[in-house]
């Protein structure tokens, strides 16, 4: 029983080193999971305005055209840290349609929020009871997702966006 006390903390020491080196080995990052959804189709979904509860986008609304699909709230830290880069965006590539979804906020608070930040949008989303984020595994927020013109996801990053994740990932996309 006492060797059992004795090696058991050394097995346990063993095996969390061998899975982060594992994850060293493989160079995969705990924060950033992979997507089942990356090259899969959009799912399907609809969304009420957060400015006008008679108008809604569905999934079908976004074929044929590129779109940048970014969750949000107006409580999340690192939302308020990559908000500037959405007019980047836009002023760089007007074609692409920025879908903004208010994840799980109160509709009044995103509106201040966008009101006091700007609304770099071109259509802001309500999904309060997270349905829409579930349909789309949404681990945290932010997260951002672009669909390709045929309504493929390409591209998936989770957490706050860099100018260094757009100029080396989301450009070379388009």
């Amino acid at each position: 029983m006492k060797k059992l006390t004795i090696l058991l903390p050394l097995i346990l020491l063993i095996t969390v080193c061998l899975f982060f080196l594992l994850f060293i080995l493989f160079e995969k990052d705990p924060n950033n999971p992979p997507s089942a959804l990356l090259n899969k189709n959009l799912p399907i979904f609809s969304s009420v305005n957060l400015y006008n509860d008679n108008e809604f986008l569905v999934s079908e609304d976004l074929k044929g055209k590129y779109t940048l699909i970014n969750f949000f709230a107006s409580w999340c830290a690192p939302c308020k840290a990559e908000h500037n880069l959405f007019f980047e965006i836009k002023k760089e590539m007007p074609e692409l349609f920025i879908f903004g979804v208010s994840y799980k906020d109160n509709p009044t608070d995103s509106k201040n929020y966008l009101k006091e930040e700007g609304n770099p949008y071109s259509f802001v989303g309500v999904d309060q009871k997270g349905k829409i984020a579930f349909e789309f595994g949404v681990f945290g927020l932010p997260e951002t997702y672009i669909v390709n013109n045929k309504g493929k996801i390409i591209f998936k990053h989770a957490g706050a966006l860099t100018r260094k994740i757009i100029d080396d990932e989301i450009t070379k996309l388009f």
